[in-house]
């Protein structure tokens, strides 16, 4: 797949020279051992890591300070595109959750002394990060968490369990949200960071999932685990917003990468197609197969650009509400045409398509997360809702 010029094309030659870049390391360092890492069940995050903070991948928007780049968040949408080229989708989800998804509010929000101690070796490879929010009892519903973080003397003790948490057995730190005043609801949550190897913290289990096989997930447990106040990540009490903030940055790489992975998987069905013949003809001969692999790259191409406009607007720091629409619109659009994508083309590959030694059968298997994880379809939809306007008006309560 080459580069491809877009109506907006906000790319330069110092773009497309990182691009070529980590094109490039994608093809040598993590293709080659995809089935290795699949069927291992995790890629080798320290390993991985280290060289792509030796190349300058990591921290590309974050202060030269704490080892970053300090550069514009095209640099990101590049690392995010040429990381969905990968020949699996679970080692690069792990590396957009350290990239872009556990350290934004740590980068943004921390203290110099916790970005130090942290985000500085974060950014050299050196720590692996994760985020600490869903819970058995609390997915999308990020309100609804009930791990707790109490105040003792200058400690907080951190009681509680979180779910599904890509890079969970190899982190070395945690993102937590946990509450950490009384109440129910989205108030009283504060970020804290929590190193791995604190006391009384522990990997509950490693889970089995259907795709993203590559990629470790893990259910953590807190029992009693003590983490100094200045482990907080901004204010107490602000942590549900930030985490609001974090979560669009996540939709948007995670969008991203999965254009790159859907324009992959039509153009190599195309191939296929051409290859494959049936009746005495090339099946891409059917005018139903050309009609319906052209629908798709339309959508595609329109996908890439809503998420273009999406960082345009982060890079110009745009009303929050509105980044937050165009998000979650990226993150719905890419979750239900990824869905479709992988149906379409497994089912044009026929039998083929079918067998686990053909890759787009990995495709479909992984492209099936992306409706869920960060936030699942409904939840998008209903945050769509709320800032179109649509949703009824709560009645005041009565004092």
């Amino acid at each position: 797949m080459n580069t491809r010029v877009s109506a907006y094309q906000p790319f330069t030659d110092e773009h497309e020279m990182f691009r070529k870049s980590v094109r490039n390391f994608v093809e040598k360092e993590l293709n080659p051992h995809c089935d290795e890492w699949e069927e291992a069940g995790t890629w080798p995050a320290h390993d991985i890591l280290k060289k792509m903070g030796s190349l300058g991948f990591l921290g590309l928007n974050y202060e030269a300070e704490y080892g970053g780049a300090e550069a514009d968040i095209w640099f990101t949408v590049v690392l995010a595109e040429e990381l969905g080229r990968c020949a699996c989708a679970g080692a690069p989800m792990g590396i957009l959750v350290h990239t872009d998804m556990c350290t934004p509010a740590l980068a943004k929000y921390g203290s110099p002394e916790l970005k130090q101690k942290f985000l500085a070796p974060a950014l050299r490879g050196e720590m692996v990060g994760c985020i600490g929010v869903t819970e058995p009892g609390a997915g999308s519903d990020v309100a609804g968490i009930t791990t707790r973080a109490e105040q003792d003397g200058d400690d907080y003790v951190i009681n509680g369990s979180k779910m599904y948490i890509t890079n969970g057995t190899q982190a070395d730190w945690v993102c937590v949200l946990a509450r950490t005043s009384a109440g129910t609801g989205y108030r009283g949550m504060s970020l804290i960071l929590v190193p791995t190897n604190t006391p009384s913290f522990s990997v509950s289990r490693k889970l089995d999932k259907l795709g993203n096989r590559s990629s470790d997930t893990a259910a953590l447990s807190f029992e009693d685990v003590r983490v100094p106040m200045s482990n907080l990540i901004g204010g107490e009490g602000m942590g549900f917003y930030l985490q609001m903030e974090q979560f669009q940055m996540e939709r948007l790489v995670g969008s991203l990468s999965a254009v790159s992975g859907m324009e992959w998987a039509v153009r190599e069905t195309m191939r296929y197609c051409h290859e494959r013949q049936t009746f005495g003809q090339p099946l891409i001969h059917n005018q139903w197969i050309q009609f319906k692999l052209v629908e798709l790259l339309t959508e595609i191409e329109a996908l890439r650009q809503l998420c273009y406009s999406c960082a345009g607007l982060m890079e110009r720091q745009a009303d929050v509400q509105e980044v937050t629409r165009i998000a979650s619109m990226c993150k719905l659009k890419a979750g239900r045409l990824a869905r479709e994508v992988g149906d379409t083309c497994i089912q044009f590959y026929g039998g083929m398509g079918y067998m686990t030694e053909t890759r787009i059968s990995r495709y479909f298997r992984d492209a099936r997360l992306l409706s869920i994880g960060g936030g699942a379809d409904e939840v998008m939809m209903g945050i769509i809702a709320k800032l179109e306007g649509m949703m009824p008006k709560r009645a005041k309560k009565e004092s």
